[in-house]
């Protein structure tokens, strides 16, 4: 079984009601996309919709941040790709790149960690032993990619040393 070195299968197109009056795409439709491309990812790691309704399973989202690189409008495409970082019996990280789908330049990037759930309690719960043997799949082949810029980043304001006068 042959798995994507990066993961690259969601594509978009910035709808027209997507647009702030900036003229650009409004911060709020990434999430939106990059859920979409989330979507995908959970398909490919075999947590379908059919998965999760016979183990009564979903996924929730622990904590995600987005980098905006580069301004994207109204009819550009997007093509979104995804890589595997780590995981292990309950959560999975990963990160997803939005890509211009013409021009190519890095529009933004989305890193997420996210919690596998029973339905039932509402609680965090192991996953089925073949999606841990997918994301182990994933995760190897993905670990051929060199290290991301992007994973790990903290927000804040860099200070200059101030003196007290």
């Amino acid at each position: 079984m042959s798995i994507p070195t990066p993961l690259d299968q969601f594509n978009a197109i910035v709808k027209p009601e997507w647009i702030d009056h900036n003229g650009h795409m409004n911060m709020g439709y990434y999430m939106v996309v990059f859920d979409f491309a989330t979507d995908e990812f959970m398909d490919f790691v075999h947590l379908t919709r059919a998965h999760r309704k016979e183990f009564q399973v979903t996924t929730f989202s622990l904590e995600g941040h987005i980098t905006y690189n580069r301004e994207i409008g109204e009819g550009d495409p997007m093509r979104f790709t995804t890589q595997l970082l780590d995981f292990d019996a309950k959560r999975f990280h990963y990160i997803h790149h939005m890509y211009h789908g013409t021009e190519g330049y890095l529009a933004a990037t989305n890193e997420l960690m996210s919690l596998h759930v029973s339905e039932t309690t509402r609680r965090s719960a192991p996953m089925e032993p073949v999606i841990m043997e997918r994301l182990a799949a994933i995760k190897e082949a993905h670990a051929t990619l060199p290290p991301n810029p992007y994973t790990g980043r903290l927000i804040g304001l860099r200070s200059k040393a101030t003196t007290n006068t």
